[in-house]
């Protein structure tokens, strides 16, 4: 019990799993949305500044390269009459790096030399550019040489310290912090929903299959909705709809057989308890009762190899099939049949045509036609007619076996095939009949590939027509 309640506690739930994944998506997306926008807004500023600054210190640079030497006082004229009033911090200086100009003379005085990489960089030859987020602030700085055909003479560096751009970042920072709480809070929300009500409808499914497994076949859980669950929950109905008449069939099937197999028992009990207890029997009552033994026994052992056939259909164990002959199979069963049709005044006619091969079980074509003749034979008139015809239509092989006997009613033609269904029970016991000879016929015609289907026979009798596709060797007709 113990291993049992740690093995509980160490195993999470359905709900617990589902929870757990939409939590790590709703952190994921949280995250997204926090990095993505800001992340992005701050590549545009950057983006935008290289353009301002690059396209400024271009300006400059050409304005002050038409001087051809850079001093002092000629920088501070051509700087007066560019008239550059920007945010941005400028400074000039010579091909050594003194420092010629500076708009904020307070931080690096005219006559140093500015020790600053980008003018180091810029002095060389480069144009560079660098902007960096830091302290809720851009510092952005761009340095371009300032050349005379081809040779540097100075450089202009500019440099920038830009709060506003930031203040705007920091507010859609902001913004979607207090966006992904929302909806981090509304995603929870759902999580305890839906964690809680797939795994209920799971548990339910659960609880049915178990009280299935109880053999309460008439339990159906309530179909709500119409996604994947629902229709789990409508097979899983359907299912125990099937289970419950296969059930009532079984149970019926059994009833059946019990009542076809006591009857001849009780019989043959009846029977031997008269030899039994008559001591002084004559001869002649003495065989006339063993022979009613006799009788009884092959009824008996009728209906039993009859339920076994229906048995081995049953099995859904693959049977062998092969190319079978039927016209063949054909004249074998009427041979058999006729000391029967014979002893009965009926006449059996045929018409049997060449190249009706099926695939097929040879034991199952067999049973077909013997049953089905011999049906025919059983429940016919003195002087009736039982006529088996054989052909190929429509690329199928057409089996038809119709007899001018007592005819089915029709309200009795759709439960022929059923098990142990009897038209006239009485008439049926007198011909031997245990009402299992159709329901053979019909599961092998099934395993068989074909189809079976009865219909009234004029003017009077019934009239079956099986039908199977017509087998045809590969590569050939």
């Amino acid at each position: 019990m113990k291993n049992e309640l740690l093995d509980r506690l160490l195993r999470p739930s359905l709900a617990v799993k589902l929870s757990a994944a939409f939590l790590t998506l709703v952190l994921g997306v949280a995250i997204l949305i926090n990095i993505y926008p800001v992340a992005l807004a701050r590549d545009l500023v950057s983006a935008n500044k290289r353009s301002s600054m690059l396209d400024q210190a271009s300006l400059l640079s050409t304005s002050l390269a038409a001087l051809e030497q850079l001093t002092e006082e000629g920088v501070y004229q051509a700087m007066e009459l560019l008239d550059v009033s920007t945010s941005y911090r400028i400074i000039v200086t010579d091909e050594r790096g003194e420092i010629l100009y500076d708009n904020y003379p307070a931080y690096s005085p005219v006559g140093k030399y500015a020790l600053l990489s980008e003018v180091n960089l810029a002095l060389r030859g480069k144009i560079v550019f660098y902007s960096r987020y830091a302290d809720n602030a851009f510092l952005s700085r761009a340095a371009m040489p300032v050349a005379v055909q081809g040779a540097v003479i100075g450089s202009v560096f500019l440099s920038e310290y830009d709060s506003e751009q930031s203040t705007l970042i920091s507010g859609i920072s902001s913004t979607m912090f207090r966006l992904s709480i929302l909806l981090a809070g509304i995603s929870l929300v759902l999580i305890l929903v839906f964690s809680r009500a797939l795994p209920r409808r799971i548990s339910d499914l659960v609880r049915a299959v178990n009280i299935l497994r109880e053999g309460n076949y008439d339990y159906q859980i309530p179909v709500k909705g119409s996604d994947e669950v629902s229709a789990l929950t409508g097979e899983f109905n359907s299912m125990t709809d099937r289970l419950r008449e296969t059930e009532e069939r079984r149970r019926r099937f059994v009833s059946d057989a019990s009542h076809e197999l006591k009857t001849p028992l009780a019989s043959i009990r009846l029977l031997s308890d008269s030899i039994m207890q008559t001591e002084d029997m004559d001869a002649a009552t003495m065989r006339e009762f063993v022979s009613d033994i006799g009788a009884e026994a092959e009824r008996l052992q009728r209906t039993t190899e009859k339920l076994l056939s229906l048995t081995r259909f049953d099995s859904a164990v693959e049977r062998r099939r092969e190319p079978v002959d039927m016209k063949l199979v054909a004249e074998n069963t009427l041979r058999l049949l006729r000391p029967l049709a014979q002893g009965r005044k009926v006449f059996l006619k045929y018409d049997l045509s060449e190249g009706c091969v099926v695939l097929a079980n040879g034991d199952d074509v067999y049973q077909i036609i013997f049953n089905l003749v011999e049906n025919g034979i059983k429940y016919n008139v003195p002087d009736g007619m039982v006529h088996l015809h054989l052909g190929v239509r429509d690329g199928l092989v057409r089996l038809v076996v119709e007899d001018s006997g007592i005819g089915i009613p029709e309200g009795d033609m759709p439960h022929i095939f059923d098990r142990f269904y009897r038209v006239d029970k009485a008439r049926s016991r007198e011909h031997g009949g245990s009402g299992l000879g159709l329901s053979i016929v019909h599961d092998a015609v099934a395993e068989c590939g074909g189809s079976i289907a009865v219909e009234p026979n004029s003017p009077r009798g019934t009239r079956f027509i099986v039908q199977f596709p017509k087998y045809a060797k590969e590569g050939g007709r």
